[in-house]
């Protein structure tokens, strides 16, 4: 008797037998002008049978679930309003085909009954023709079962209006033209939960899912929606019946989880609720999906309060008017029908010990979006009928594709009814609830969609395990002020503290995880969370030390234009010709254009001022350093050189050997300085690493790239030094080589203590202490070289003869032969 029971159902779709008066009486079928098909999964297979042979899956034998069969009279309900509304499709009648679609592989008689015609399926050519008198499909309730569903479906454009699937993918309208739903994706949901854990800064979670296409979805947008926050998904688990919920909660405790996401059907989340009741797991937060987190018979069971604080995402539940007299009047007249019929194997409800009290008592999730769902086709095939004149046009051909029911916009229990581009609704709210000590679901917050505020939960009215304080839910506590996270491990909610080092910062509100450089213009402390801005310092013209300074510069040029008046006006004297004639206006002049540099030692550094600290300075004093070479020379070329080696002083003499070695010292050094100006000009720096809050202006000279021009100093330093040397025993008034000793030692002296002051102090003063080195360098030559010529010939008038010089040259010839 039961095979032959499984193969009626199986062939009965093909047997032309099957006639309306067999199924008029079933709460599975009402006959109508139009009809709607709806699926429904009433029953659950827990595991799919075993099987050896061919056999149809009897879904009145599995297990009953009590919310899909309230929600199966639902949409009876809401057909049976419509055909007695006399606004709504007045003189025309909706009719439905329901199936109980317990199973996603299995249960495709329903599928093959909808669209079949006369009981057959055959290929068409032309809409009109070969068309089953479906016009839109309700269902299923599972974004599993959907994807079986729909794409049968689809071929034709049939609409597909879900209650309760939410997989992602639905949402691709190329793949599912014609599929809509009253149900907000899972991104939606996902979203919702996700700013529940912002809100009490949960960043330690676990998220359970089923295995199938809802969970795995949800698991997805769960992961993409924490990337940008600092929510960390410690652990996550595909949940079957084959799961060991004892090995989940004991992973779990090892990764001191606080928060648990149960994203799955009801059957899981029972499984699981019910696991840590019977395991003792407790001081938990269980955050529900839209699916089980209004089941009333998990809220009521004895010990659940012990597992912790049970917060969820929740349709919201919306009375249905007439919904419960619906109930009470007709299931006793449906049960009684269903005993007397036999129907196919999924329209049987096998619900004989069920009152009209337990149906409506049951969980009430998903009751607007059935109640929606049929209205918008019925909405639709109101405009595609003409009936706004009170009466339908029923001779208007309808076909599914003209059920066009993305452009719906009504309002229905005072709730705007529109779809967006997607299918997916544009309407609606989610709650956000508490189980309560009651046992009841209470309502602590809202999430709308397209209204402002748009997300608000009352903390006071949720009453936590902990006591009235809000569970913390953390890897690693937060770190102290000016302290950056250094992850520890492959999650970013676990790391270690170190303290951001100077010149660094911490903004914890874009990116806690790094210390951040402050700008070239900025400074900070260790342990800083902001820059500060550097001061500016640099030596303007208006400082008194510059002003001392540039005022030891105009004095320098006064004395300068005073000895070269004096020496021109004694220039036949022999203490002229013999502190070097006309050389001497040279050696003059270049110092006063080597103080020319001093002046742009202050001031803002620009490119221009850069150049101007060294160009004039190195290239007019390696001028004068050549003149004291030549000077040194020929005075030890003439008393020593000339009777050993005459030769050589006759070349001198006949090619101006002095002007040669000046010209040949100007031209290379020119050269050098231009070349290394070229590529690696000075140029305005600042100087930030040796005081943190200031920045002093300077100017960067390349040293190695100057290095050669700066070599021709020393090395004209040295030949001074020498010859110098060599005519230390010369006559008084021809000695020239003390002074010119005295000088070099002077300025050797001088940029030594630059040099060490320069290694210790990188202040703005450096480029006082700068300019008033090459100050000293040009006053050691002025003072220790020409202003004693200028006494003599002041005030030793008797010294500045050429018989006083003769007699000097006699003395010393008399002591060199004796």
């Amino acid at each position: 008797m039961t095979h032959f029971i499984a193969a009626v159902c199986l062939m009965g779709l093909f047997l032309q037998g099957i006639t309306k008066s067999t199924l008029r009486h079933s709460e599975f079928q009402l006959e109508g002008d139009y009809l709607l098909g709806g699926l429904f999964d009433i029953h659950y297979i827990s595991s799919p049978p075993s099987q050896k042979r061919p056999e149809a899956i009897d879904c009145s034998r599995e297990i009953f679930l009590l919310p899909n069969y309230r929600r199966f009279q639902l949409m009876r309900f809401t057909v049976e309003e419509i055909n007695n509304s006399t606004t709504l499709l007045p003189n025309v009648t909706l009719g439905y085909e329901l199936f109980d679609h317990c199973s996603d592989t299995r249960s495709f008689t329903d599928i093959f009954k909808l669209i079949s015609v006369n009981d057959s399926i055959q290929p068409w050519h032309e809409p009109s023709k070969n068309r089953s008198k479906l016009i839109a499909l309700v269902g299923p309730f599972t974004s599993t079962h959907a994807l079986t569903v729909a794409p049968f479906f689809m071929v034709d454009h049939i609409p597909v209006v879900s209650y309760g699937s939410s997989a992602s993918v639905f949402s691709e309208k190329r793949k599912y033209p014609s599929f809509l739903r009253t149900v907000h994706p899972n991104q939606d949901t996902v979203g919702v939960i996700v700013m529940i854990l912002q809100h009490f800064d949960w960043r330690w979670v676990a998220f359970l899912h089923s295995g199938d296409d809802f969970g795995s979805d949800g698991l997805e947008m769960f992961i993409q929606r924490i990337k940008t926050t600092d929510i960390c998904l410690a652990y996550s688990k595909a949940l079957s019946e084959d799961t060991d919920y004892s090995l989940v909660f004991k992973q779990m405790e090892e990764q001191k989880l606080n928060v648990i996401i149960v994203f799955a059907p009801k059957i899981y989340a029972e499984a699981i609720i019910k696991t840590a009741i019977e395991q003792n797991v407790t001081n938990k937060v269980w955050i529900a999906d839209d699916g089980w987190s209004l089941n009333k018979q998990l809220a009521k069971l004895e010990g659940i309060g012990n597992i912790g604080t049970v917060l969820g995402v929740a349709q919201p539940v919306v009375t249905i008017p007439g919904f419960d007299d619906f109930i009470y009047f007709t299931a006793e007249r449906a049960l009684k029908a269903d005993a007397e019929q036999q129907m196919l194997c999924n329209q049987d409800c096998n619900c004989r010990n069920l009152t009209a009290g337990k149906i409506i008592a049951a969980d009430p999730s998903f009751s607007f979006p059935i109640y929606s769902a049929v209205h918008a086709v019925a909405r639709a095939l109101h405009n595609i009928l003409k009936c706004e004149t009170g009466r339908c046009d029923d001779a208007i051909p309808v076909q599914p594709f003209m059920v066009q029911l993305r452009r719906s916009n009504f309002t229905l229990l005072n709730q705007s009814v529109l779809f967006d581009e997607n299918g997916d609704p544009n309407f609606g709210h989610f709650s956000i609830v508490f189980w309560n000590h009651s046992g009841d679901a209470q309502e602590v917050g809202f999430y709308h969609f397209n209204q402002s505020p748009a997300f608000y939960i009352n903390n006071t009215q949720i009453q936590w395990h902990t006591g009235g304080e809000v569970p913390i839910a953390i890897c690693s506590p937060e770190c102290p002020t000016g302290y950056a996270r250094k992850i520890t491990g492959i999650h970013k909610c676990c790391f270690r503290c170190e303290i951001c080092p100077p010149e660094t910062y911490v903004n914890i509100t874009d990116d806690p995880y790094n210390c951040i450089s402050c700008k070239e213009t900025e400074w900070s402390k260790e342990g800083s969370t902001s820059c500060s801005l550097r001061l500016v310092e640099y030596v303007p013209f208006t400082d008194r030390r510059a002003i001392l300074v540039m005022a030891g510069t105009i004095i320098f040029l006064g004395l300068i234009l005073a000895v070269a008046l004096l020496f021109a006006v004694n220039y036949h004297t022999p203490v002229v010709r013999s502190a070097g004639g006309a050389m001497c206006f040279l050696i003059l002049g270049c110092l006063t254009l080597c103080s020319v540099s001093v002046f742009f030692f202050f001031g803002k550094p620009t490119n221009a001022t850069c150049v101007l600290r060294y160009f004039p300075f190195v290239l007019c004093y390696s001028v004068c350093l050549a003149c004291f070479v030549v000077r040194s020379f020929q005075i030890v070329c003439i008393f020593k050189i000339a009777a050993k080696f005459p030769k050589l002083q006759s070349w001198w003499i006949k090619y101006h050997g002095q002007w040669l070695l000046i010209t040949g010292t100007f031209s290379t050094q020119a050269m050098l300085i231009l070349i290394s100006f070229s590529f690696y000009p000075p140029r305005p720096y600042n100087e930030t690493s040796w005081y943190q809050d200031q920045i002093v202006l300077s100017c960067d000279l390349n040293l190695a790239a100057a290095s050669c021009s700066f070599i021709i100093l020393p090395f004209l330093c040295c030949l001074c030094f020498i010859f110098s040397y060599m005519g230390k025993d010369l006559p008084k008034n021809y000695n020239e080589a003390k002074a010119i000793t005295f000088c070099l030692l002077l300025l050797i002296l001088t940029w030594i203590m630059f040099a060490t002051e320069y290694l210790l102090y990188r202040g703005k003063y450096i480029h006082t202490l700068n300019a008033l080195a090459v100050l000293s360098s040009l006053y050691s030559f002025l003072l220790w070289y020409f202003v004693p010529k200028c006494y003599i010939m002041i005030f030793q008038a008797h010294k500045n003869t050429q018989k006083y010089f003769q007699g000097l040259i006699q003395n010393y010839t008399k002591t060199i032969s004796q």
